[in-house]
């Protein structure tokens, strides 16, 4: 399209018509305008991660301790882990324990204690204890630095809607340019035209028929629509990943921080072992095991304290406390009330069931116990307290339950992703029990698999090897699963791609680090709330607010942008083939001497060059407030089906252009006076035109046509009437066709490039003056039958599923059944012109069920 414009620039600017050349030019740069800055907005990954590899680190060097650039330690350097420090490579500890933060890494939600002969990876953070380590990896061969190379290895992605336009634009300039190309040579063979005329009115016509404005309007359309997603907390990094959103039909989703709160509560579940507990009193003494006045000294005294009655606390006084140590793996306090002192302690079950004085009479219940909550992901803390006088005798008080809970929105959020068409899985890194029981908790399929099934990453390290048959290896299993535990970086890159081979449209969710190279790999990368800046860096949105629920809110807004874009699409097709074809035919079919008018200058119907760039600059200017119309977002995921936009957009023009042909041989017809009295004009009760008002009639006629064409094509298989358009749209319409009637009714009197034109209610009796009215009735009298035309047509490819219209938008997800691309007048709510997201918490599942 560029070079086609670029040519046409030229042209214009040889035959020295200037204004002309200039609007080419000026619309040339607004393009190239747009697309810079839409370069310029786009998020770098690997700088983001280059950024987060800046820690310090303490290493022993030249004799000494001391503080040192991460970047520049070597494997063999011997360096501080301690409390509060990030890890600067991947380190082995020497001796001691320690507990390492890696929920950025793997998604784990607890501190993991790593002792001697451990590995604690790049990217993690120690958040109690001080060891030595010793550097084993750096840089890129690092844990996390293989994550770097993934996202590296991923190539920008222009989207669908880059090559939808760009075989649009291809199309119709390959189309345009034959026929003008035709057009030219029959003018100079036939009519005797001159080179410099036939080449401009040549030229005129294949810019015209070039949607020029197409680029802008999608990209105004989608940046409206990034507006829209930002009032829901949706920050959109690419833009052409809305319309990728749309068409989204499996939501492959971290479980850590996205599905769940990824902090630790303490649940209802309490069993206890003597009838004076209950849940508030074994948490009551948890608390006293820990400085409940204090800040909490990590992730269990934090859940602890934040459930139990700390008032109920300050009864007690605390004699002394016994931190958690990692080798006895609790903690322990005495305490002293009303005179009476006793210890209290809480830690892992089997090392608190061995201390009670009856340990082997509850054995069998305790291990039933632990076996039933592990079987199901949950964890336990088991709560103790001596009840003799010496501080001797332990009795076991109760067993705290804790998990990392689902998001209050996340189980119904899931529920109505699938009703609208989309697939969710569970990808995480977490423990396969704990993704189990999430799954069961959601109400989403809980056969969570490990990654002992799924495709290895090359050998070579380098993703570009990996192979096209994993979507036809693992697909199957990948779809049969409800998502897999315990993954790698690398597995998720992988399922990822897989699914996306099989023909999915993937979106990812996730947060950490060991999300990011997925995030990047998959169609719509979605950060969520909280999420490091690698992971905002790779994803094509970033969520500010927690919760997934956000994310069926942008797929509805995704999908009303792409029902925008579609009706644009047609539209402009339409009417291109209406212009392009109009005046081609008219050259070939309806000389003009075969009615008696022997101008020299007006062999053949045309029109001045200036009302040709009106016709373009109003339809162009008012398809601008396209990306504000209201729309019926669909119930399923859309896809780009070309060759049904094609034969809709043709029908269209088909219709509209036998109205114009119609409407050009009545008119040429009534202006000689031998044919007056056999004309259909005479025979309407139409009085006589001039020549002149043939051309302002042709003018006025074409542009009610095209706006007429847009309301059409805007409700896809539905009536014209079956929902208002936005205010925006109608009264940018509406001005642009009162600009187009009142130049046709009021051009003055004159010759312009050669062609005589007159007002078209230039006359003195009052039928003459009310043409443009009689021209309006004959326009809508026809986009009746456009219309009819056009609902016939979305009939005909639905029944016979003609270039797999009913079936293209299928998926594999949660209704196997067929299914319509399309909602057959299904609305997000009572009034279309209602916000989506505002009103389509009324959709209930009986609309579903009824369309289907």
């Amino acid at each position: 399209m560029p070079i086609a414009i670029w040519i046409a620039c030229i042209i214009e600017f040889a035959l020295e018509n200037w204004p002309d050349g200039g609007i080419l030019l000026g619309i040339q740069f607004a393009n190239a305008t747009i697309g810079w800055y839409e370069t310029m907005k786009a998020g770098n990954a690997v700088a983001a991660l280059k950024q987060s590899l800046k820690p310090n680190a303490t290493a022993f060097r030249d004799g000494k301790w001391q503080n040192i650039d991460a970047s520049i330690v070597v494997p063999g350097d011997l360096v501080k882990l301690a409390a509060g420090s990030a890890v600067p490579a991947d380190c082995s500890v020497n001796e001691g324990s320690i507990e390492v933060d890696e929920a950025a890494l793997t998604g784990e939600s607890l501190p993991v204690t790593m002792v001697e002969g451990h590995i604690a990876k790049m990217g993690s953070t120690v958040v109690r204890g001080e060891v030595d380590g010793t550097v084993q990896f750096t840089g890129m061969y690092t844990f996390f630095g293989k994550t770097a190379l993934l996202l590296n290895s991923v190539e920008a992605d222009l989207g669908n809607i880059h090559y939808v336009l760009v075989k649009v634009m291809f199309v119709l300039t390959l189309l345009s340019l034959i026929l003008c190309i035709t057009c030219f040579g029959y003018l100079m063979g036939k009519y005797k035209l001159a080179f410099r005329d036939a080449l401009e009115f040549t030229v005129v016509l294949l810019v015209v028929s070039i949607p020029i404005a197409i680029e802008i309007v999608v990209t105004t359309t989608l940046a409206l629509g990034s507006k829209e997603l930002s009032i829901q907390k949706v920050i959109v990094t690419r833009l052409s990943s809305i319309e990728m959103m749309s068409a989204v039909n499996m939501l492959c989703s971290d479980k850590t921080g996205t599905l769940t709160l990824n902090k630790m509560e303490i649940q209802e579940t309490c069993h206890t072992f003597s009838p004076e507990h209950d849940i508030k009193s074994v948490l009551v003494l948890a608390a006293l095991a820990a400085k409940w006045r204090e800040p909490p000294r990590d992730a269990l005294d934090t859940m602890v304290l934040g459930s139990a009655n700390l008032d109920e606390c300050d009864n007690y006084e605390q004699l002394q406390f016994l931190p958690f140590d990692p080798k006895v793996k609790r903690t322990e306090a005495t305490l002293r009330r009303d005179g009476k002192t006793f210890k209290v302690t809480k830690g892992a079950p089997n090392i608190v069931l061995d201390m009670c004085h009856n340990a082997e009479d509850l054995r069998a219940r305790v291990e039933k116990i632990i076996e039933d909550l592990a079987r199901r992901g949950v964890r336990c803390l088991t709560v103790a307290r001596t009840i003799d006088d010496n501080c001797e005798k332990w009795e076991m008080s109760g067993i705290l339950t804790f998990l990392d809970p689902p998001r209050p929105d996340t189980k119904e959020t899931i529920r109505k992703a699938k009703v609208y068409g989309v697939d969710v899985k569970m990808i995480t890194g977490d423990n396969q029990l704990i993704a189990q029981e999430m799954a069961r908790m959601l109400n989403m399929d809980p056969n969570i698999l490990t990654p002992e099934g799924l495709p290895q990453f090359p050998e070579s390290g380098d993703p570009k090897d990996i192979p096209d048959t994993l979507g036809r290896d693992y697909g199957d299993m990948m779809l049969a699963c409800g998502g897999f535990a315990h993954v790698y970086p690398e597995h998720k890159y992988l399922i990822v791609e897989a699914l996306r081979q099989r023909g999915f449209t993937c979106a990812m969710t996730g947060d950490g680090v060991n999300d990011a190279p997925a995030l990047k790999r998959s169609d719509v990368g979605i950060a969520v709330h909280g999420a490091t800046d690698a992971a905002r860096a790779s994803a094509d949105m970033v969520l500010t607010d927690p919760g997934l629920s956000v994310v069926v809110d942008a797929m509805l807004i995704a999908r009303g942008v792409f029902q925008r874009m579609l009706s644009f699409l047609i539209y402009r097709v339409s009417a291109t083939l209406q212009l392009v074809f109009f005046f081609f035919l008219g050259v070939f079919i309806l000389p003009t001497e075969r009615f008696g008018i022997h101008d020299k200058s007006f062999q053949f119907f045309h029109i001045p060059v200036l009302m040709f760039m009106l016709i373009t600059l109003l339809n162009d200017g008012t398809l601008m407030a396209i990306g504000y119309d209201y729309v019926r977002p669909s119930e399923r995921p859309q896809r780009w089906n070309l060759r049904v936009l094609f034969v809709v957009s043709s029908v269209l023009a088909f219709v509209a252009l036998v109205s114009s042909l119609l409407l050009l041989w009545m008119a040429l017809d009534a202006v000689n006076e031998v044919n007056w009295e056999q004309s259909w004009f005479k025979g309407l009760g139409i009085p006589q035109i001039d020549q002149g008002q043939v051309v302002t009639m042709l003018y006025l006629k074409v542009s009610i046509s095209d706006f007429l064409t847009l309301f059409a094509a805007r409700t896809g298989a539905d009536w014209f009437w079956a929902y208002r358009p936005s205010p925006v749209l109608f009264f940018g319409a509406g001005l642009s066709l009162a600009i187009s009637t009142c130049v046709a009714a009021f051009w003055p009197d004159q010759t312009m490039d050669d062609i005589i034109t007159i007002g078209l209610s230039h006359g003195d009796s009052t039928a003459v003056k009310l043409l443009p009215l009689w021209v309006w009735l004959y326009c809508i009298f026809w986009w009746f039958l456009q219309d009819a035309a056009k609902v016939a047509t979305y009939k005909f490819l639905d029944h016979y599923d003609i270039f797999s219209y009913r079936t293209e938008a299928l998926t594999s997800g949660p209704d196997p059944h067929p299914q319509r691309r399309r909602s057959r007048g299904m609305s997000i709510g009572g009034n279309i012109d209602e916000p989506l997201i505002k009103s389509q918490t009324r959709l209930r599942s009986n609309s579903w069920k009824s369309n289907h």
